[in-house]
């Protein structure tokens, strides 16, 4: 914890905070991930309502700044090969 000022303290608690809620949004993106490639390994008929979640969690991230955006386009481009193969 910092100890010099009142505003290296205030960093520090809101680097805490956006820490955790960046952590939430890259566990539940790598989460629909991983569900996506599952049910295009198994054939199951949700993966395209699973690909649209899948984009729309890696836009949402990247409109968030919890990703650059150039990687959600990168992972957007390379999921989406995926399913026209």
């Amino acid at each position: 914890m910092a100890n010099k000022s009142a505003s290296a303290k205030k960093r520090a608690r809101q680097s805490i905070k956006r820490r955790a809620r960046n952590k939430s949004v890259i566990s539940n993106l790598k989460s629909s991930v991983k569900a996506y490639q599952t049910a295009l390994e198994s054939g199951e008929d949700s993966k395209d309502l699973l690909l649209r979640k899948v984009i729309s969690l890696y836009d949402k991230a990247a409109a968030k700044g919890v990703i650059h955006k150039r990687n959600a386009s990168r992972n957007i481009s390379k999921i989406s090969k995926t399913i026209n193969k």
